[in-house]
């Protein structure tokens, strides 16, 4: 059975939708199950962000729905089929506000999940940096010292705003991309990805679809 691989959390809900629209079923999501039925003869695996693209990669998952934000930090070995009308956000650059975050005598320690993006993208524009890998509560960082700035994922800005962090330079847009393993890509044989968005399948569960 083909199966594609879903990121848990806030890309879950629209990929589903996307789904939906192409004629599977929404998943029950109430348990536990990792692995769920959506019809067509499909099953869905549900995986964080950066074992999607692992999934993929390695013929676990055959499609997989991820943020371009790992794309760009980890570059695997996949095709990238085509962006998805969802998941827009952007890479940013921020820092405490009032601060300058500039970098002077000492490089300007920057606190992220994406260090090969950041050094890539900082040194397009001459920053002189030293980049402090958190896999979590990055926006804590300049709040306890560990940094000066950070380079993270923004959407609404809210949590920068929260914890008394501004936004200084949008180094990267992101958005959901639908991604698939080079094997397997040449033997699915129904490239439903490309079809038009329709009704919703009936029933409302993968369980009455074949």
């Amino acid at each position: 059975m083909p199966r594609i691989a879903l990121t848990k959390g806030r890309l879950l809900e629209p990929a589903l939708a996307w789904l939906s629209e192409r004629g599977f079923a929404r998943p029950d999501l109430a348990g536990r199950a990792l692995c769920l039925p959506l019809g067509r003869g499909w099953e869905a695996v549900l995986l964080k962000g950066p074992d999607v693209a692992v999934f993929v990669q390695n013929g676990a998952a055959d499609l997989g729905i991820v943020g371009s934000d790992v794309l760009e930090e980890d570059r695997p070995d996949v095709y990238d089929l085509r962006g998805l009308p969802f998941g827009r956000c952007r890479l940013s650059l921020a820092a405490p506000v009032g601060s300058e975050a500039v970098p002077g005598q000492a490089p300007l320690r920057v606190a992220t999940k994406y260090p090969r993006t950041a050094e890539r993208l900082l040194a397009a524009r001459s920053l002189w940096v030293r980049l402090i890998r958190v896999t979590s509560s990055v926006e804590l960082a300049p709040l306890l010292g560990l940094s000066e700035a950070i380079v993270d994922l923004v959407d609404t800005g809210g949590t920068l705003r929260e914890n008394g962090l501004r936004e200084l330079s949008v180094l990267l847009p992101v958005q959901a991309h639908l991604i698939a393993n080079r094997s397997a890509y040449r033997f699915l044989q129904e490239p439903w990805w490309e079809e038009e968005p329709g009704p919703p399948p009936p029933g409302g569960t993968a369980a009455d679809l074949p």
